[in-house]
């Protein structure tokens, strides 16, 4: 590169500029990958967990009641991750398709005998665990620091 030419000076710089732009874009992206992995797994691990208990203390259909709402959770969790993701690219604000999704497993649970709502509720909010857990670990890290 010639030093005296100032129009590849300013390109240099141009371009140095842009990648010092994109930088913190890539990993702010790239923590809230993690952060979204981070709950998925976790909702998954909970759901595992909560499940063996409920079934080992109560039933199988009771846990069966339960697995049904942590399902439904862990989708919810998706379309919300999803619905996050495209916030910034396309629109302005959220798609209310979830709440059609938790309202349409409360209704079904009202509907079926064999479906028990309270497990399944509680099996929905499964994801909210992961949350609170994610949350106390990391202000427990945080003040460590």
């Amino acid at each position: 590169m010639n030093s005296s030419d100032p129009s590849q000076n300013q390109e240099s710089l141009t371009s140095e500029a842009n990648l010092s732009d994109a930088s913190p874009t890539q990993d702010t992206m790239q923590e809230y990958y993690q952060l979204k992995q981070t709950l998925l797994l976790g909702t998954f691990a909970l759901t595992g967990i909560i499940f063996i208990s409920v079934w080992g203390t109560y039933s199988l259909n009771t846990a069966l009641n339960y697995l049904i709402g942590a399902c439904v959770g862990l989708v919810y969790l998706r379309m919300l991750a999803k619905d996050i993701e495209s916030l910034g690219n396309q629109k302005g604000r959220l798609s209310s398709n979830r709440l059609a999704l938790v309202i349409g497993i409360v209704v079904i649970a009202s509907q079926l005998e064999q479906l028990q709502i309270l497990p399944v509720f509680l099996g929905f909010m499964t994801y909210k665990v992961a949350i609170l857990v994610y949350s106390i670990n990391t202000a427990l890290s945080t003040m460590e620091k």
